[in-house]
């Protein structure tokens, strides 16, 4: 009789949870799930969505779980996301209200997973003592997946660091410094047969390209000096007609005239003397006080000297210190001898040819005979041949590797697969020579080639925290916004491309940032600004098409079907990719739309 009757518990309670569980599917037929994006999006190397939950009041049970299991179906392969559950412990108020959450998910992107992707999900209702459990059909809640961003271009760029080289006119000074005696302003005969005055007789005869000849006259601060006031300038002229007569005498002709003689006398100044006085050592610190306080006093020049006078150490000062401030100092500048730009260009190619002796050249010439040449196959022999004359120039080093670089852009395949790897191995030797930024801002274009964009944008990060030229700077800011739209930060990869060269693929990339931050109206502008600079497949062809996605999502139709039109005009790989593009779902009944993808 008692086994009867747990049976018959039993069988009553199976009933109850059986009459329950069904009870739950029935009202989980009525639960509100809402996808944002819908459909979902790549963004970065990821997926993410948010997912709004709303079950009907009453549904939950005590005792019985209810979870919902979310799914991302592909092709023959699906991806289990994180479960959500449901307890009605956790929703006090859930038999009075519906009961409402939110969950962020997010999934790693692989190839193909746009082929028929479908988000589903699956309500299962589980009694906790038993483990009984009913659940519902999975249902699709979004459908497709949008992939724009992928959309952006690889930007690249080769920084080459300065060559070192300047081809501008440069002035060579020489200096001499001619003394007279007080009161005077003859140049004195011992003078022109001192070596100071032999060396300065050499340089003029050996009829150096000059361009001026400065001549500033000074004098000592004691009265004989002080009252004559147009010694100072006499001194200077003395020179200059010493000068003149030489270059009669050496044959200058019209080179003469094309040299500029500047005067400059110095009258009633102490700068000389104070300079004279703080390197003497014949007094004491204490005692040259003495004379810096007078000097830098109040009173007039005369006054001055005056009390200088009075000083017990004056007497030593005058013969030791003030016959040098009676001179006339000299600086001529000479233009340096240089090669001209095609020899230059010549030595070069012999030097990297083994013809002629790597000494012909400097190594800032040979790497400026590099920057001349168009041929990148020149640029790679010359520069090879710099890394040989100094193998510890981290310039040179970095240069080879840019070479590698803009030869890698113009190859496929293993032979651009070699190139970069050459490149990345110049470029890391130039680091272990010299840090550089040029090297990093290399590496990130090299890495990217790559396909290793972390990397890549490490190095970029890196290089933007060194000093760069303008030119280079601009580059990497391509490279580094390009990168950061391949990671889903689209408001740094703005900032980036505002700042770099406007090449047709930065600013393509420009008007991809704007589309995915929302930004329609300007992606638009910036889209049909490069489209009007291009022709043909590549740029032109995909920023008509990007066009079009932007007004998709302002709802211009007219502007759609114009741009992908242009498009397909230029591209006609692009009309499959529009007709499968859920960019333009809204439009895929429209015969227009269609007629135009024909």
């Amino acid at each position: 009789m008692r086994q009867l009757f747990y049976a018959a518990v039993l069988l009553g309670t199976l009933t109850f949870s059986g009459c329950a569980l069904n009870k739950m599917m029935q009202a989980a037929e009525e639960q509100a799930i809402d996808v944002t994006p819908n459909p979902l999006e790549l963004h970065g190397d990821e997926v993410a969505f948010t997912v709004d939950f709303q079950l009907p009041s009453k549904m939950l049970k005590d005792g019985i779980t209810y979870t919902v299991n979310p799914y991302y179906v592909y092709g023959d392969k699906e991806i289990a996301l994180d479960a959500v559950d449901f307890v009605k412990a956790d929703f006090p108020n859930s038999d009075t209200e519906p009961v409402r959450t939110s969950k962020e998910f997010a999934f790693d992107y692989e190839e193909g997973m746009n082929v028929n992707g479908e988000l589903v999900m699956q309500g299962t209702a589980t009694i906790e003592k038993n483990g009984k459990s009913a659940s519902t059909d999975r249902k699709p809640y979004a459908t497709g997946l949008i992939r724009t961003s992928q959309l952006v271009m690889p930007s690249y760029h080769a920084a080459y660091a300065d060559h070192g080289y300047n081809n501008k006119e440069e002035l060579i000074p020489t200096n001499v410094n001619f003394y007279f005696d007080q009161g005077r302003s003859v140049l004195k005969s011992s003078e022109l047969r001192s070596d100071r005055g032999k060396k300065f007789n050499a340089f003029i005869a050996d009829k150096n390209v000059t361009r001026t000849v400065t001549i500033t006259g000074t004098h000592s601060p004691e009265g004989p000096e002080r009252i004559n006031s147009n010694l100072s300038e006499d001194r200077a002229k003395a020179i200059e007609d010493y000068y003149r007569r030489q270059m009669r005498r050496y044959d200058y002709k019209g080179m003469a005239d094309s040299i500029e003689f500047i005067l400059k006398p110095v009258v009633e100044d102490w700068t000389d003397f104070k300079k004279a006085l703080a390197e003497y050592d014949g007094i004491t610190d204490a005692q040259k006080s003495e004379y810096t306080q007078i000097v830098n006093g109040s009173g007039s020049f005369e006054e001055k000297e005056d009390r200088l006078q009075k000083l017990s150490t004056y007497k030593q000062v005058f013969k030791d210190i003030y016959p040098d401030l009676r001179a006339a100092k000299t600086e001529v500048l000479t233009v340096k001898e240089k090669k001209t730009d095609a020899e230059i260009s010549v030595l070069a190619k012999q030097i990297a040819a083994e013809e002629v002796s790597a000494d012909t050249l400097s190594l800032e010439e040979l790497m400026y005979a590099a920057s001349m040449t168009p041929s990148l196959e020149e640029k790679a022999a010359i520069f090879k041949a710099a890394t040989k004359k100094n193998d510890n120039s981290s310039v040179a080093h970095n240069n080879y590797g840019a070479v590698h670089l803009e030869l890698a852009m113009e190859a496929d395949g293993n032979e651009m697969t070699t190139l970069v790897e050459q490149a990345v191995t110049q470029f890391e030797i130039s680091n272990k020579k010299k840090e550089n930024a040029e090297a990093y801002a290399n590496l990130a274009t090299a890495y990217a080639m790559q396909g290793n964009y972390e990397k890549a944008y490490d190095a970029a990060t890196k290089a933007n925290e060194m000093t760069l030229s303008s030119e280079n700077e601009r580059g990497l800011m391509g490279v580094k916004g390009a990168l950061e739209i391949m990671m889903g930060d689209y408001s740094e990869a703005s900032t980036s491309l505002k700042n770099t060269a406007d090449s047709e693929v930065n600013m393509f990339n420009k008007g991809l940032a704007l589309v995915l931050q929302g930004n329609y109206e300007n992606a638009v502008s910036t889209l049909e600004e490069v489209a009007g600079k291009t022709s043909g497949e590549g740029v032109h062809a995909h920023a008509h098409y990007l066009a079009a996605v932007a007004s998709a999502r302002l709802g211009k139709e007219g502007d759609v079907i114009s741009h992908l039109k242009d498009a397909v005009a230029a591209d006609a790989d692009l009309k499959s990719k529009a007709l499968s593009d859920l960019e333009f779902a809204n439009f895929a009944a429209n015969e227009t739309f269609r007629n135009a993808l024909k």
